[in-house]
């Protein structure tokens, strides 16, 4: 088969070529070459900088016409016969795709890649960008939590045939963290652990989404919506200013805005007119449900109420103390990442 571009935006065609693979309902694209990166160091989490190599890897996830660009970052590249490392699926929320918000590079700032710090934990580390985002195909759709349940069952065939591996952990921000807890709800065998993060489940009292109702006509009437550099500093400011790097927004908007200055509206939509989209009673592996203290879109009464229908007994609730909405970009982020890590490594508890 020959390569197609999969994507319909003229700063999308920056990527690498590769073969179709069929697998199931989805073919695969995989990039041909991967590459091997220099871990930033980072003396108090994981292995020693200098110790191993970042590999990383593209790949295309196919839904209908749909081109769903994925990306794989671990220590080390693959090898025959190896047992495979436990996989960590990362998905992003409703404004930036997949990259500038899990392996953002903030200079002179420290650590901010979420994909760097758990490849470095022992992780096989992957994300996409959901349809209409970043290097996916832009449709005349708006992206919606159903699509992205789609999306993710695309995604996660790929992941098995490049891991032999069924089941996945996953992390979810903001509305990333909605779709994937609908995904559990729907693919509970595909779900090992799964981490919702600025989730929200009904959205009473939640500031943010009552601010955002005000638009909610032009959201049902229109597939995308304005996305521009001041609305990427306004995430990191509407909460509580100084709970972030001033340069992290920045950062952000230079590695975001390349493609494009609108995004769907899909996810507005449904957090605004449609909540809830996820049933407590219906997502049966472990989670770990963290939201930060100054977080203005759930409360905690709101999300402890999810928390306490939830059927396996294997969960946890977590508040960051100095966290606003975006943990992963935060000051206070090295937080997020102890709590993360220590719920995915948890041992098993044994039967009684």
């Amino acid at each position: 088969m020959s390569q197609e571009d999969p994507t319909n935006h003229p700063s999308r065609r920056r990527l690498l070529g590769g073969l179709a693979v069929a697998t199931g309902a989805a073919a695969v694209w995989s990039a041909a070459a991967a590459q091997a990166d220099e871990p930033k160091k980072e003396p108090k989490h994981g292995a020693p900088a200098d110790a191993q190599k970042f590999w990383t890897a593209e790949y295309w996830a196919k839904k209908g016409d749909v081109s769903l660009y994925m990306y794989r970052k671990r220590i080390g590249a693959p090898k025959p016969g190896e047992a495979p490392k436990p996989v960590l699926f990362l998905s992003h929320g409703s404004s930036v795709s997949s990259r500038p918000t899990f392996d953002l590079t903030v200079p002179g700032a420290g650590e901010y890649s979420l994909m760097n710090v758990f490849a470095r934990f022992g992780f096989d580390v992957w994300t996409m960008d959901y349809e209409g985002y970043g290097r996916s195909t832009v449709t005349s759709g708006n992206s919606d939590i159903k699509s992205g349940v789609e999306d993710l069952t695309a995604a996660t065939q790929v992941i098995e045939q490049q891991t032999g591996l069924k089941a996945f952990h996953f992390f979810g921000e903001s509305s990333g963290a909605l779709r994937i807890g609908a995904f559990a709800m729907a693919r509970p065998d595909r779900v090992d652990r799964l981490v919702l993060q600025a989730f929200t489940w009904t959205g009473k009292g939640s500031p943010t989404l009552g601010k955002r109702a005000e638009q909610v006509e032009f959201f049902r009437t229109h597939n995308r919506r304005k996305r521009d550099i001041d609305m990427i500093r306004s995430i990191f400011t509407r909460d509580k200013p100084g709970t972030s790097d001033p340069r992290v927004p920045e950062a952000m908007a230079a590695a975001e805005l390349p493609f494009g200055d609108t995004v769907p509206t899909g996810t507005y939509l449904d957090m605004t007119a449609n909540l809830p989209v996820v049933d407590p009673e219906k997502v049966l592996s472990p989670v770990l449900m963290v939201r930060g203290e100054y977080d203005g879109i759930a409360s905690e009464e709101d999300l402890f109420g999810f928390f306490q229908k939830l059927p396996n007994a294997d969960r946890q609730f977590v508040v960051l103390a100095g966290v606003a909405h975006g943990a992963t970009l935060c000051i206070n982020r090295q937080v997020l990442w102890h709590v993360v890590h220590a719920f995915l490594t948890m041992p098993r508890p044994l039967p009684i």
